[in-house]
């Protein structure tokens, strides 16, 4: 390839960054601002909680009437990346928005990285065919839209694009690519900066010095939170098992999960388990949390996407790791705050396979000061979590593959 063909290769693939960040970095501005107004609503009318049902039978319908194709959600993203098939259609994006509003409104247990990921990767993958891209470009392509709508939807550009690097499964990923995830993460990231939507701001004020006891401590925290994500993602996905198991009619599904989260809710009296959790998420860093409160989160947040319900998983996530390490204070002699950091990002790479992303998100979440203590529990989740992720879909190489299948083949040879 010549000279001039590589200027225009690149300014190309500038001009493809510069629309997918801003398609994607305005979808999750609308998509923010709209979650914080539903939230506000039912936090201000209680009532219409009662509606979750109605809600889940809406969204149950609506995706068996016009979305059989992208149902699949954020494992629709992992599979075309792997085994690139046809375009992602469209509709994706406002299908999971609309639902993901609906889930919000009427009370359920869920994030929102899933929404932003999924409208930002069928938002990119639509340049497959205005520049008649190949099966390799469009790999390339589903990177960018999950580098945009992760750093877009929490404010973290550098980690969203090593997460949409590190979750593809890092050694098939090339230079361009790489490169490339980076321009579009930052490009989504200042678009939601210029249309002034703001995102929630976390602090570690106190960060002990390193020694061989805080070490140990980071490590044992760090094996507990690996833990919890392993609960977390197979909860998940037994509920979702189960559901699809015993209701055939796949309407009715999200109907009767949302009658029974209903009946919950009102028998605990308290809506603290609902929605993303921001306000107990904010508060884990200052006060200890009760030592259920994660587990209840688990519960009803599994439940409710395994009912049919839409959003993410990775605000549930921060929730648990946040309240988890919030209660660990109370008997690991390190400071609240920090171990609630490290909960908050260590819970997340156990149940996605990405300890590289989840250590740079800590450090620009929470500041630089506190890296080594959350790169050590990233790290430590991400082998103590098991094989099994959030994203069923998801290729997991690497070390941790590695040493699974040692482990097994050492097993199988014992036996």
């Amino acid at each position: 390839m010549n000279l001039k063909n590589t200027i225009l290769l690149s300014f190309k693939w500038i001009f493809i960054c510069v629309l997918i960040g801003i398609f994607s970095g305005s979808a999750s501005a609308f998509f923010l601002v709209s979650l914080e107004w539903v939230t506000q609503f039912r936090e201000h009318n209680n009532w219409i909680i009662w509606l979750l049902p109605v809600g889940g039978l809406y969204i149950g319908w609506l995706y068996y009437k016009y979305g059989t194709t992208v149902v699949k959600g954020n494992n629709l993203l992992l599979e075309e990346y792997e085994n690139p098939q046809k375009t992602i259609p469209f509709r994706m994006a406002p299908m999971v928005l609309i639902s993901t509003l609906i889930t919000h409104l009427f009370g359920g247990s869920a994030g929102r990285e899933g929404t932003a990921v999924q409208m930002s990767g069928a938002i990119a993958d639509q340049f497959t065919t205005y520049f008649k891209l190949d099966n390799s470009d469009r790999r390339t392509l589903i990177i960018l839209g999950i580098s945009a709508g992760f750093a877009s939807v929490f404010g973290t550009p550098l980690a969203g694009a090593i997460f949409a690097l590190e979750v593809l499964y890092f050694s098939k990923i090339n230079l361009k690519s790489s490169v490339l995830s980076f321009v579009v993460a930052y490009i989504a990231y200042f678009t939601v900066e210029i249309l002034q939507v703001k995102h929630t701001h976390y602090s570690i004020p106190e960060v002990p010095e390193i020694s061989v006891n805080v070490i140990w401590y980071s490590i044992a925290v760090g094996i507990v939170f690996g833990l919890a994500a392993m609960i977390f993602s197979r909860t998940t996905h037994f509920w979702g098992r189960l559901f699809a198991k015993t209701i055939e009619y796949a309407p009715l599904r999200p109907f009767v999960g949302g009658l029974i989260l209903v009946i919950a809710i009102y028998l605990m009296g308290t809506t603290k388990f609902i929605g993303l959790g921001i306000p107990s998420i904010v508060e884990s860093f200052s006060t200890a949390n009760t030592p259920y409160d994660f587990l209840l989160k688990i519960l009803f947040t599994g439940f409710t996407l395994g009912a049919g319900f839409k959003g993410g998983e990775v605000t549930p996530l921060f929730f648990v790791g946040a309240t988890l390490g919030s209660a660990l204070s109370v008997v690991v002699p390190l400071p609240i705050a920090l171990l609630a950091g490290m909960g908050f990002v260590a819970v997340f790479s156990g149940a996605t396979h990405t300890p590289i992303a989840c250590t740079v998100m800590g450090m620009e979440l929470f500041g630089i000061e506190s890296g080594v203590f959350i790169g050590i529990a990233c790290l430590v989740a991400y082998f103590a979590s098991g094989s099994v992720g959030i994203y069923h879909s998801q290729i997991v190489k690497g070390a941790k593959y590695k040493l699974y299948q040692r482990f097994k083949r050492k097993n199988l040879a014992d036996f």
